[in-house]
């Protein structure tokens, strides 16, 4: 089965890229060479800060799709492996306590 990738780049200007490949090698050189996104293109250089594999292109699809709408809060305590942090910050504010 192929592998399938979702990932977070972290651009020049500390904005954060969420995406999704089949070949994380390949993406993350099409990114570094101006060639991803157009996110990503107008800010070079771009770090790979997470990634993980995904049992089918689907699920990653989806999981992209979803961290997309997350706070930078929730990304980065995703990024920084804060699971307890993202647990928090998954509940409405109203709710956190």
């Amino acid at each position: 089965m192929p592998k399938a990738w979702v990932y977070i780049l972290k651009c020049s200007d500390g904005s954060y890229y969420v995406g999704s490949t089949m070949s994380l090698k390949k993406r993350l050189a099409e990114h570094q060479n101006g060639e991803g996104s157009e996110w990503t293109k107008m800010r070079l250089p771009v770090e790979l800060v997470f990634s993980q594999e995904m049992p089918d292109k689907n699920q990653t699809y989806l999981l992209e799709q979803q961290i997309k709408k997350w706070s930078r809060a929730k990304k980065e305590a995703l990024i920084n492996g804060k699971w307890d942090l993202l647990k928090y910050l998954a509940k409405k504010p109203r709710f956190r306590k």
